[in-house]
């Protein structure tokens, strides 16, 4: 038997998956009886809300007047895709991956579109030589490994004087990191991740460079039309002015707007941050107290702050694929922590959503469920 006793507080919202993730503090359904309920989205009624989505996302994420922001169709993958079959082939294409969507992005430009990219590689828990990039091509990397845990520090090592475009992967790191506009050319994310909105609408926000070379390159591929975002060598300026490629959800809107508004109430994108941050810091304490459970990042500097993985480090689990399998599956059973297995590619562990939807008391309150549960399943071993 443990003798780690069993906690008796629990976390007020046990949902700590990484997508979708926990809902803004004291949502309720009623917060979304605004929404246009059969109406068109081409209504002036319609184009008005997804107008007021891209203000008030540019609003919070301090996004700069000449970057143009797109709702775009099939959450982040959707709109990662878009990118990459409408911009690349137009000069050399280095990609980096250090997590399974980063790879995931390799395989679709290697398979699909025919390409031959630089591949800079990194495993679980490490990022790639990012001084190594040459920014004479086009770069594809995520801000945040969401199956990882490992984020890129900063935007520094990116070069301001680039010739070629920065595609960015960030689902799991807007709302929740500061990114540096001047540096991204191509930025996606779906808003089910840091504001815990619902599945299915991707963001797509273009630099200036990026819209130029759009306007100025055909790829050599047939574009479908869910990905077309030229009409005659020109931007088709009114998917950046809420006039979407095909039907959204005119709840799913309402509901982004609720997190938006949320966001700006508490302070912005500095608050955001800040209750991610602090999220992350209770799990890092708690991490350092303790010889049998360690951070998957393993630089502190680019450990995440959002999806927060962690790897069991006692020699007596073995592999710990099962071990972590049953510390998951004990935690959901007591209903303190929902969906928090490692992603299915990545090392076993669990995996905790720290983003700014989070209550840092929660947080707390889940870490001693953490040490109870590990300490009986020991205890299950040794039986």
């Amino acid at each position: 038997m443990t003798t780690t006793p069993r906690p008796a507080a629990r976390p007020d919202n046990p949902r700590f998956s990484s997508g979708p993730c926990a809902k803004i503090p004291g949502f309720t359904l009623d917060m979304l009886a605004g929404a246009p309920l059969g109406r068109s989205h081409r209504s002036a009624l319609g184009k008005g809300r997804l107008r007021e989505a891209i203000d008030l996302t540019r609003d919070v994420l301090r996004v700069p007047p000449e970057w143009r922001i797109g709702i775009v169709p099939a959450s982040d993958t959707g709109a990662v895709e878009m990118a990459l079959w409408s911009l690349l082939g137009a000069r050399g294409v280095e990609m980096l991956a250090w997590e399974s969507f980063g790879e995931g992005w390799i395989t679709d430009v290697v398979k699909q579109l025919g390409l031959d990219p630089l591949v800079r590689r990194a495993e679980y828990g490490h990022l790639p030589d990012l001084a190594a990039v040459d920014f004479g091509n086009d770069v594809v990397f995520t801000w945040n490994g969401t199956t990882s845990g490992v984020r890129v520090p900063d935007g520094d090592w990116i070069a301001a004087d680039r010739e070629g475009l920065t595609i960015c992967d960030a689902t799991s790191a807007a709302f929740a990191m500061d990114l540096p506009w001047d540096r991204l050319d191509v930025t996606t994310f779906s808003w089910q991740k840091a504001l815990g909105g619902e599945g299915a609408h991707g963001v797509i926000i273009l630099s200036p460079r990026a819209v130029r070379r759009l306007e100025s390159y055909r790829p050599a591929w047939p574009l479908p039309k869910i990905f077309r975002l030229t009409k005659g060598g020109k931007l088709i300026e009114g998917i950046f002015e809420g006039e979407t490629i095909n039907t959204p959800s005119m709840l799913c809107v309402e509901d982004y707007l609720v997190a938006l508004k949320w966001a700006q109430g508490i302070g912005g994108l500095p608050a955001l941050i800040a209750r991610s941050e602090a999220n992350a810091k209770v799990i890092a304490d708690f991490v350092a107290a303790r010889d049998w459970i360690a951070n998957l990042a393993a630089d502190p500097a680019t450990a995440s702050c959002t999806s927060v993985c962690l790897r069991f480090a006692d020699p007596r689990i073995g592999d710990g694929a099962a071990f972590a399998k049953a510390v998951a599956r004990r935690l959901e059973a007591e209903g303190v922590a929902l969906d928090i297995g490692a992603y299915r590619d990545a090392p076993p562990g669990l995996r905790i959503w720290c983003g700014s939807t989070v209550e840092t008391a929660d947080v707390a309150a889940l870490m001693p469920w953490i040490d109870w549960a590990f300490a009986t399943e020991i205890a299950a071993l040794r039986a």
